[in-house]
């Protein structure tokens, strides 16, 4: 008699890339953010409220320039949008999922922890995009925004965007490692955001502003991306709103870019996958 041959070990089915993987993460991040209805609603609606609220209660042109107030407002929240959609909304986002064990769950998975970020930075992304598009289309629908013609404006829009985008979700991710638990990362979060919008150039003409507040908002990202917007948006007569009477799109790109790096070494050395409780 002849002996039966041992089946032949089975292999474990090798994993699939990174990439696929990060994308099939960010396909996960954006169902779960828009399944939450409410904070989508509020995340689109807030800036619109904003302009609303702003170019009723400061209708008119800037003296000397041309621009009116609906147009300053718009490029100011479009700055606004993507620093809160990346910083706040993403830091509140992944302290509540440190509070809850998603984090140390997924960390025990044979998943890949960057596509846990890059899904994270994609939905962030795809939210983003979708708000400016609102913001933009109610602009030109209600207050007269005429969108720029040349390319070269687009173009600086496109990296104005990339680099804020990015810069504000490394933040995020940053800063969401600050509160001690995901019930106060709210307000701890929030709170510096709140400031900023304030001394950058949002709600109030940086020309409006203190020597002192400029100075310390000069520090931060938002004051140059709103700077960077405004060149886009109000163009050439625009110019004449800021304190030098030049956008400096070159100091936009290199202090961007600094918090980018900056941010990006700050997940690297205090991140945590676990809660405070967990040790």
């Amino acid at each position: 008699m002849t002996a039966t041959p041992a089946p032949a070990p089975r292999t474990a089915a090798p994993l699939p890339s990174p990439i696929k993987i990060a994308l099939a993460r960010a396909a996960v991040e954006t169902k779960v953010l828009f399944r939450e209805r409410d904070a989508v609603v509020f995340t689109f609606a807030l800036p619109i409220v904003f302009l609303v609220l702003f170019a009723s209660i400061f209708s008119g042109v800037a003296e000397g320039t041309g621009v009116t107030v609906a147009q300053l407002y718009t490029a100011g929240l479009i700055g606004s949008g993507v620093m809160g959609t990346g910083f706040q909304n993403l830091g509140i986002g992944i302290a509540g999922d440190r509070e809850d064990g998603t984090l140390k769950r997924l960390a025990g998975l044979p998943m890949p922890r960057p596509a846990y970020f890059i899904g994270k930075i994609i939905s962030v992304l795809v939210m983003t995009v979708l708000q400016v598009a609102i913001l933009l289309a109610i602009a030109v629908l209600f207050y007269g925004l005429e969108l720029p013609s040349e390319v070269s404006a687009w173009a600086t829009f496109a990296w104005v965007f990339v680099l804020g985008v990015s810069a504000a979700a490394v933040l995020g991710i940053a800063v969401s490692s600050l509160p001690r638990s995901g019930k106060s990362a709210a307000a701890v979060i929030s709170l510096p955001f709140v400031v900023l919008q304030f001394v950058s150039g949002v709600f109030i003409p940086i020309t409006e502003l203190p020597d002192w507040l400029v100075n310390a908002a000069s520090i931060f990202p938002l004051k140059w991306m709103c700077q960077g917007f405004r060149s886009v948006f109000l163009g050439d007569a625009g110019a004449a709103l800021e304190l030098t009477g030049s956008y400096e799109l070159g100091r936009v790109a290199l202090v961007l870019a600094a918090w980018l790096i900056g941010g990006l070494v700050l997940c690297v050395t205090t991140f945590r996958w676990k809660g405070r409780r967990d040790g």
